[in-house]
């Protein structure tokens, strides 16, 4: 029975030995790791940091030996993640991208003995931090790094058994994740074995598809617990999973690897289709109307309203003559893309659902383990613009406000070292969300926005800011935008155009392409092309939530510059800051 994350594993060597758990590029080819390798050498890694007396008592949080982990995606990743486990330590991953500061206050706050690290660059970029941390006593390096222990140490010890794991249960606290959140120091969220099992067990059904000894290719952090939970999944279905060398490689590994699923982000999801969107805008001819007829087929598509049989007949055969490219660009074999993190576009699941790309648009939360409710595979369980039914063996409920309350064995035990905090966001075993939701014919879930952000105009009107933002979005020359307007008369936005697709109208009219952004946001044709296009979507809202007023930014936001958080959501706050001037001209005048 599995009753801990690392049971997966040795049942998945027990079963199927020589099949292939974990791969990765290296040196230009794909290095496999097959079950029993995996698992040996996360018993190894065990054993191994038996050697440094770890704090042993799994049953107390506060003495449970806390080991950092700072790497993109690698197979290496899954086996430090197995085996400190193994050891009954706590694991707690940091992003890559975080900042000095959050680095230091993790480190600090967990009290960090033992790091593992991927590479020299990451290492001499968060030195400064380690050096602050006085409880840090060991690092070990992935690859090789000058004047750090490499990670193969640890792993020539021969014994394949750690006395600690036979004390290791449920309950045993696994992981502590810190959520950057949107403002403030990042918040640990601890979660036991119990909490992401019984996630991997109750998702199970919903990946039903995703056949044994099929492949995954996965790009989405492994810090992230949706990517980590899914990882799982796979490890329990019997699937193989590979890992993209690269966020700039994705397309070519997919067609390497041909997986049969993989997860995503929507703003990944809206690249790859704007990827697609391009190579078709640069065809000639009948190829090119040939595949616009396609693109207007698939933005009608509904998977329960099926149209009528003329339109049936005419999507299949563009299933043929277009899609059928779409597929062999993505290998071929995917089946389905499960996406999460926020909110996707409605019309990006229509198009790629009517290709025959089924996307699973699910909803979970960092401290719900994460999922919560998903689309399913199957046509009858899936409502574009919802997040899907929930899952097995959680309960969901909506407050009087209509936030989001859950509960289940997927709930946190709690924010580390935040009793306060966790007594916040926890009553009575419901955990609050902090989001707003509605029902879909009684069983769909829809999430309409934050609670938090949802703000008052000065006429006492409330606005949601999201439901707004992603609409704007469906237009190919809105990159990004965030929605403005708490305590002013109007709704206004900020708005980073979409470079490429603004160069390609503005040579389309025959009108002189400037040679940098700034010179682009500053054209009469560039502004009047924007205000048309939300003119367009404008029409959706009332009044009050309609667009006034909007000013142009001219570069895309970023994790590395601050306005996204590692899961690539608006950090609202910081942007409101650091363009307060922009946003204050905005308001300083008439309407436009």
């Amino acid at each position: 029975m599995i009753k801990r994350l690392f049971d997966i594993v040795e049942k998945r060597s027990d079963e199927e030995p020589d099949n292939v758990m974990l791969a990765a590029k290296e040196n230009g080819a794909w290095k496999t790791y097959s079950c029993k390798e995996v698992w040996k050498m996360a018993q190894q890694l065990s054993a191994g940091l038996s050697a440094f007396n770890l704090n042993s008592n799994v049953s107390d949080v506060e003495r449970q030996e806390k080991i950092a982990i700072i790497s993109p995606n690698r197979p290496e990743w899954v086996i430090t993640d197995i085996g400190v486990q193994l050891s009954g330590g706590v694991l707690t991953p940091v992003y890559p991208t975080v900042s000095l500061h959050d680095m230091e206050f993790i480190l600090q706050e967990s009290q960090v003995h033992i790091l593992f690290l991927s590479d020299e660059d990451l290492y001499k970029r968060f030195k400064p931090a380690f050096d602050k941390c006085p409880s840090l006593k060991h690092i070990f390096s992935f690859d090789e790094v000058a004047n750090v222990k490499n990670w193969k140490e640890l792993l020539e010890n021969k014994a394949e058994a750690n006395p600690i794991t036979a004390s290791i249960s449920e309950a045993t606290l696994a992981t502590i994740i810190y959520t950057s959140g949107t403002t403030g120091n990042p918040k640990g969220v601890m979660l036991t074995h119990k909490n992401i099992v019984s996630n991997v067990e109750d998702c199970m059904p919903e990946f039903w598809f995703a056949e044994k000894n099929s492949k995954a290719l996965s790009f989405l952090p492994l810090n992230h617990i949706f990517e980590r939970t899914i990882t799982y999944i796979y490890l329990l279905a019997g699937v193989s999973i590979y890992y993209a060398q690269s966020m700039e490689t994705i397309g070519e590994n997919l067609r390497e690897v041909k997986p049969i699923v993989f997860t995503t982000v929507p703003r990944l999801l809206e690249k790859v289709y704007e990827r697609i969107f391009t190579t078709g805008s640069q065809l000639k001819g009948v190829k090119k109307a040939l595949f616009f007829w396609a693109l207007e087929l698939a933005k009608k598509y509904d998977n329960i309203e099926k149209g009528s049989l003329w339109y049936q007949l005419q999507l299949s055969m563009a299933n043929a003559l277009v899609f059928s490219k779409w597929r062999a660009a993505l290998g071929g074999n995917v089946k389905a893309i499960v996406t999460g993190s926020a909110a996707c576009q409605v019309r990006l699941i229509r198009i790629f659902t009517a290709a025959k790309i089924i996307i699973m648009e699910g909803y979970g939360l960092t401290e719900t383990s994460p999922v919560v409710s998903v689309n399913k595979y199957l046509s009858e369980g899936r409502r574009i613009g919802t997040i899907g039914p929930v899952i097995q063996n959680v309960a969901v409920k909506l407050a009087e406000d209509g936030e989001i309350l859950v509960k289940g064995h997927n709930v946190m035990k709690g924010y580390y070292k935040n009793p306060a905090l966790t007594d916040e966001v926890i009553t009575e075993g419901w955990f609050h969300t902090g989001d707003i939701g509605a029902w879909v014919e009684n069983r769909f879930l829809k999430i309409t926005d934050r609670k938090k952000e949802i703000f008052k105009t000065s006429g006492g009107k409330y606005v949601a800011p999201q439901v707004i933002e992603n609409k704007m979005k469906e237009s190919i020359y809105i990159e990004q935008i965030m929605v403005t307007g708490a305590g002013k008369k109007f709704v206004g936005a900020l708005i980073v155009p979409s470079f490429a697709y603004v160069k390609d109208y503005l040579k389309q009219h025959h009108i002189p392409v400037p040679s940098t952004n700034k010179e682009i946001i500053e054209l009469k044709e560039v502004r009047y092309l924007i205000r048309e296009e939300l003119n367009k979507y404008n029409k959706e809202f009332s009044h009050v939530e309609q667009v006034k007023k909007f000013r142009f930014l001219d570069k895309e936001w970023s994790i590395d510059s601050g306005e996204l958080t590692p899961s690539l959501k608006l950090k609202r706050k910081f942007i409101e800051e650091k363009y307060k001037n922009i946003i204050q001209d905005m308001y300083g005048g008439e309407e436009d």
